[in-house]
């Protein structure tokens, strides 16, 4: 069982943002080997989800972007998950855990993503659609999705 926790940039301790750093690395850097330049600048005005397991370390984080930072309307990005807690259902509890947090702080907004592409259908499940942009972001092909409220 995880435990979800949501911070704002400036509430976070550094031990958390460093291991939210850390296994955004792990998965996309190293794992998915895409070097790319992770701090954006946008973390520090964004809200981040911390999910820990029982011993209290974190093994899945999202970035929650407030409505007009980077799109109209509200983002999730940065969605990751430890290989240890995947296939258990806990990608699809943290994108539910992402979007109620959305509705609770922003209201009934729309949410704006952008998805790896063989991850579209995992997204689908969560009222995500392809707007039909497509792209290669880091050399990995990409598609942007809505979920419209």
């Amino acid at each position: 069982m995880l435990n979800w926790t949501f911070k704002h940039y400036k509430e976070l301790t550094l031990d958390e943002f460093h291991d939210c750093i850390a296994l955004r690395i792990k998965v996309f850097v190293i794992e998915q080997d895409c070097p790319y330049q992770d701090l954006d600048g946008l973390d520090k005005e964004c809200y981040h989800v911390l999910s820990t397991n029982v011993q209290g370390e974190i093994v899945g984080t999202a970035r929650i972007i407030p409505p007009g930072l980077l799109y109209p309307s509200a983002g999730i990005g940065r969605i990751v998950l430890d290989p240890s807690v995947r296939g258990g259902k806990n990608g699809h509890e943290l994108m539910k855990q992402s979007m109620q947090f959305i509705f609770t702080k922003f209201g009934e907004t729309d949410m704006k993503l952008s998805a790896q592409k063989h991850l579209e259908q995992f997204y689908a499940q969560h009222g995500f659609s392809s707007t039909g942009k497509e792209y290669l972001e880091d050399g990995i092909p990409h598609v942007e999705m809505i979920n419209k409220h």
